[in-house]
């Protein structure tokens, strides 16, 4: 996978801001020789301005797809739990579409 245009400009900024190579690996879901790629000049937009500090993400580290994964089975364990305490409150329907829409976000 190449960084577009943009994404160029996201991960220069992330460099001049400071921020470590492998956690602007993490946060694109790359490896971190697509990062290092950008860093020495050899990608596809090599002239791409860095994106300016109020237009970057939060600085890392992010959560790893390791995390990911493990996050989104506790919430199958939450979900079949709360499925199973034969509870039909409001409450109950609440917690429950909360947790699904968590688990989708992370899928």
């Amino acid at each position: 996978m190449t960084f577009s245009y943009r994404e160029t400009q996201i991960v220069k900024g992330m460099l001049e801001r400071g921020d470590k190579q492998h956690d602007i690996a993490s946060y694109f879901g790359v490896n971190g020789g697509r990062v290092a790629e950008v860093s020495t000049g050899k990608c596809d937009y090599p002239s791409a301005p860095a994106a300016p500090t109020d237009k970057l993400p939060p600085p890392g580290p992010y959560v790893g797809a390791k995390t990911v994964f493990e996050v989104r089975g506790i919430l199958d364990e939450a979900i079949e739990l709360l499925e199973g305490a034969g509870s039909n409150s409001s409450e109950t329907q609440v917690a429950l579409d909360a947790l699904r829409e968590a688990h989708r976000k992370l899928a």
